[in-house]
């Protein structure tokens, strides 16, 4: 089995939560990119965005990924855009194994509502723009995703499943 298990998507479609169950049936660590990132910088990713731009929040971010890749026995969360920036995915697919977790846009954006955590790419968006703005992002960053080792659908999943077909691969 790999050292490194990449969870990717778009935000809100659970990989934080997963990504802790996950980790705790594999008897691995949990890495939540967005915390290694607010750990280093000091600052919330939200805030992080109204002081700066994306390209260093990217720029920034990639250099957090990379550091995981000296990691090993760990369930990396990553942010919805990190495989999708600076060849992202196929370094995490040359460092470990990546899964994407897949959902409708409509959840994403019920979900997204609910949510706890501020994200900045999507405050002040409701209802059926929220909805068509996930559609358009979705819609750009599909071909990266579909560069995933892994593709399961995220709303029902069953977490011992997911690491059994984990297991499977060297």
């Amino acid at each position: 089995m790999k050292e490194r298990i990449y969870l990717i998507g778009f935000m809100g479609v659970g990989k934080t939560t997963l990504g802790k169950k996950l980790a705790r049936h594999l008897g691995y660590r949990f890495v939540d990119l967005d915390d290694f990132f607010e750990a280093k910088f000091k600052i919330e990713i939200y805030q992080f965005f109204n002081k700066y731009d994306e390209p260093l929040f990217r720029k920034l971010e990639h250099d957090r990924l990379e550091k995981t890749f000296e990691m090993e026995g760990v369930v990396v969360s990553t942010g919805g855009g990190t495989p999708c920036h600076y060849h992202g995915i196929e370094e995490i697919n040359r460092h470990g194994l990546s899964v994407f977790l897949e959902m409708p846009p409509a959840a994403i954006a019920h979900r997204l509502i609910h949510a706890r955590r501020k994200r900045p790419l999507v405050v002040g968006k409701t209802g059926e723009q929220l909805t068509q703005f996930i559609r358009k992002k979705l819609s750009e960053r599909q071909g990266c995703y579909e560069k995933a080792a892994i593709k399961t659908h995220a709303l029902h999943l069953n977490v011992a499943a997911l690491a059994s077909e984990i297991q499977k691969f060297e």
